[in-house]
């Protein structure tokens, strides 16, 4: 029954995620084909990476990393979990809205220091511009994780999983009012951000409430359990907010290339499809499934927890990144090309796509082996393991550059982010075998690989036999659909038939979700 609420867990969270990444996609869809890479779409992404890369550290980050272990922990034995999330709620948000005021001050400052290359064109004033008006999305931001933590860690994932829906309803409801309305469709976007921030820490406030926990605004108390969260909590911001330094690195030195910040962009929100319903719905499930086990001393749970969770990420990991090398540019073409977004960016967006999809299960095994350590209030380690990887994207980046230009940050990503799973892997060995995969994991491991290699195969042969269709206007569309069933049919019947999945298992999860 516990396993079977755990996969329910990551299905419900990977559902809302999925919905999220969709309509995110089609915001990128509508801001490719109505801005299209150049100045202003360089400088919107740009201002926009800011408050998500404070975001991930404060709170999805740092914060979270540090409070749901303890907040589960004090669930747990029931040792007022309210009063502990109330000085949490009080304590992020003095911090969060003192951010926000320097960051108003010295916009152009933090422009200047992650995307110098804009320095002396048009680019830097409209990424300042608009960096004044999206940043305090932070603040919702931070207080809404907060919220959605404490769901997490109840075992209600809805509505904190259902949450970043709604910015992207806003945003593609302001691209399109723009775009009909004739006026300047980046303004409409930009605006409407901080709207959508309201609203998504509403949604989860409410559903707080509704969960039996009252929080409301107060003065903060750095009262001991503060102060302890605070110590877990600044090595945290590094090491779960790696990946967003290295994408920050990767704008600085593709800013020196016209349009390269916009492909990379766009490739970015392409592989980040399966790396957030797989990876965030492993990192919001697990976590606090393994502080509640480890609390309780329930090794064989904690193991079970872990092996499942794996699984999990296998299953749909290791297929997204075989099409991701199969068929880059049918995708990139079908998705973006359009309006302002040519044949050559697509060319290009196409190459970044195959390079981070060599990465991607990287990205969703840190997902995974970061909860053993978090779970223990280590987060030194990662931390350590994270400056390693930093000066592995930072050098790589930097060093490749002169040599193979702009597609430099995405070969120095992947690389990194592989470098953090090996250090990751080797520091949890000895954590005993609750950190280890059980039999089972093992024996469908490999089997999932061999079904992954399989699809990619009949994705191959299908390309070349109906690839013409997907240069066809009109039609194009559905092509592209078809090769997706046809690569997903073949995927689930190898699986099935080779035994690395049950179709029953899934039917249950779903159910329970």
């Amino acid at each position: 029954m516990k396993q079977i609420r755990l996969i329910s867990g990551f299905f419900t969270v990977g559902f809302w995620t999925l919905a999220s990444r969709i309509l995110g996609f089609l915001r990128e869809i509508l801001l490719t084909a109505l801005i299209g890479p150049g100045p202003i779409m360089d400088a919107f992404v740009a201002a926009f990476r800011l408050p998500n890369m404070f975001r991930r550290f404060f709170a999805e980050g740092a914060f979270n990393a540090a409070f749901v272990p303890l907040f589960s922990k004090r669930l747990e034995a029931d040792q007022n979990p309210q009063g502990f999330a109330q000085d949490a709620f009080n304590l992020l948000a003095l911090a969060v809205l003192a951010l926000v005021g320097l960051a108003l001050v010295f916009m152009p400052g933090l422009v200047w220091l992650t995307a110098e290359g804009f320095y002396g064109d048009e680019r830097f004033d409209l990424a300042v511009d608009y960096g004044y008006v999206v940043f305090p999305y932070i603040l919702f931001m931070s207080l809404a994780a907060l919220f959605s933590g404490v769901l997490n860690a109840t075992g209600r994932f809805a509505a904190a999983a259902a949450a970043p829906v709604l910015l992207n309803i806003f945003a593609c409801t302001a691209l399109i009012a723009g775009a009909l309305s004739g006026g300047e469709v980046i303004r409409w976007l930009i605006s409407v951000i901080p709207v959508a921030g309201i609203a998504q820490l509403a949604l989860v406030w409410v559903a707080t409430e509704r969960a039996g926990i009252r929080i409301r605004p107060g003065l903060p108390h750095l009262t001991p359990e503060m102060r302890r969260m605070v110590r877990i909590a600044v090595p945290a911001a590094l090491a779960m907010g790696v990946t967003q330094v290295n994408l920050v690195v990767g704008q600085l030195v593709a800013s020196k290339t016209e349009k390269a910040v916009s492909w990379l962009f766009a490739a970015d929100r392409l592989y980040q499809l399966p790396l957030g319903v797989v990876g965030i719905a492993i990192g919001i499930v697990l976590l606090p499934d393994l502080s509640r086990r480890l609390r309780a001393e329930d090794k064989d749970g904690a193991r079970n927890a872990f092996s499942r969770a794996g699984e999990f990420m296998l299953l749909l990991t290791l297929p997204s990144t075989v099409a991701f090398l199969v068929i880059p540019n049918p995708l990139v073409s079908v998705l973006f090309q359009r309006g302002q977004f040519s044949a050559e960016d697509t060319t290009a967006t196409a190459l970044a796509v195959a390079i981070y999809g060599v990465g991607l299960p990287a990205f969703t095994l840190q997902k995974l082996l970061q909860p053993l350590y978090f779970a223990r209030e280590n987060t030194r380690a990662p931390f350590h393991y994270a400056i390693v990887a930093m000066i592995v994207n930072a050098a790589l980046a930097f060093g490749l550059f002169p040599v193979v230009g702009w597609i430099a940050p995405a070969i120095a990503a992947s690389t990194a982010g592989w470098a953090m799973v090996v250090l990751l892997a080797l520091g949890a060995r000895s954590m005993g075998e609750e950190a280890r995969f059980d039999d089972r994991f093992k024996q469908r491991a490999g089997r999932i690989v061999l079904a992954s290699i399989g699809m990619g195969v009949v994705l191959y042969a299908a390309l070349q036999a109906f690839g013409w269709t997907l240069g066809v206007p009109g039609w194009r569309y559905l092509a592209l659909l078809v090769l997706i069933c046809v690569a997903a049919a073949s995927y689930f019947c190898l699986g099935h038939l080779l035994g690395a999945f049950k179709l029953s298992e899934f039917k249950r999860a779903l159910r329970r979700s």
